[in-house]
């Protein structure tokens, strides 16, 4: 597992976190488009597709696990000394930021009782901080444990959805990208989080759209998307733990490079200077 390849590589705080999730409206200009434009830009299939899904979800671990095997990743848990305590998951939710706490009272709602519940008060009072009290070894245990049961599983899943997939692509959709650019709009949701401070997802669409106009507004897409991992980059090079911007150079700008916007295979890229391919 590498160090910087989990939560420690969103550089969003626990406000931004448990923020509401970004609405998916468009910008006035936007709305102002032509409804033909848009409908051309998205005419390929998007993110949400559940086999688009699934590779949005291999790109990501691949950059956060080093892994293509997200859905063994339900059960990661460990502290990467990155200040927000505990990182779990198929999303890294963290203990100190809020979406851990979300998370395990979701799972709660959906399962009364279940093994995690009663750490609730104690993950309440950890949020913001990367404080262990009332956790430690026996909430990484029950975490594992927890990471078998389907509805520890589905819940995992609502809460990506809620909190990062689907405002990514609902986004995207309305800025009229298709399944790259909802792709890129969701890896940067998981790393930067919600918000829109100006190192938060919301930030980061914000600097790009002065650089370039979205699609929806009539502007070209890959000028707005290179113009939005442009400012992606910026914002990553700020924290030390985000030096290696390889997931856009060697990912991402692959991908726009090849004017592979509807995200098809096969893909092929790298992370960290590790190799990856899906072909089907």
């Amino acid at each position: 597992m590498r160090p910087q390849s989990r939560r420690a590589l969103r550089a969003a705080l626990a406000a931004a976190l448990v923020a509401a999730p970004l609405t998916v409206a468009a910008t006035s200009a936007a709305q102002a488009a032509p409804a033909a434009a848009t409908s051309v830009r998205l005419a390929g299939v998007g993110l949400d597709d559940a086999h688009k899904k699934d590779i949005a979800m291999q790109l990501v671990s691949s950059a956060e696990n080093s892994s293509l095997d997200w859905k063994a990743q339900y059960k990661y848990i460990e502290d990467i000394g990155d200040g927000r305590g505990y990182t779990a998951g198929i999303i890294g939710f963290c203990s100190g930021t809020g979406d851990m706490l979300e998370l395990v009272r979701h799972y709660t709602d959906l399962k009364p009782g279940n093994v995690l519940a009663t750490y609730l008060p104690a993950l309440k009072k950890v949020n913001g901080s990367d404080s262990h009290a009332g956790l430690g070894d026996s909430f990484v245990r029950d975490w594992v444990a927890a990471a078998k049961d389907p509805a520890f599983q589905q819940a995992q899943n609502d809460e990506r959805d809620r909190v990062y997939f689907n405002p990514a692509v609902g986004q995207a959709k309305a800025d009229g990208l298709r399944a790259l650019g909802q792709f890129v709009y969701y890896d940067a949701i998981v790393m930067h989080g919600p918000g829109s401070s100006s190192d938060s997802f919301g930030g980061i669409r914000a600097a790009a759209m002065k650089k370039a106009r979205t699609p929806a507004q009539g502007g070209d897409e890959a000028t707005y998307l290179k113009a939005f991992l442009d400012a992606r980059k910026v914002v990553m090079k700020k924290e030390a733990a985000h030096s290696d911007t390889s997931r856009v150079d060697t990912e991402q700008l692959v991908f726009l490079s090849a004017k592979n916007f509807d995200l098809n295979p096969p893909l092929k890229w790298k992370v960290y200077g590790d190799s990856y391919a899906i072909n089907g």
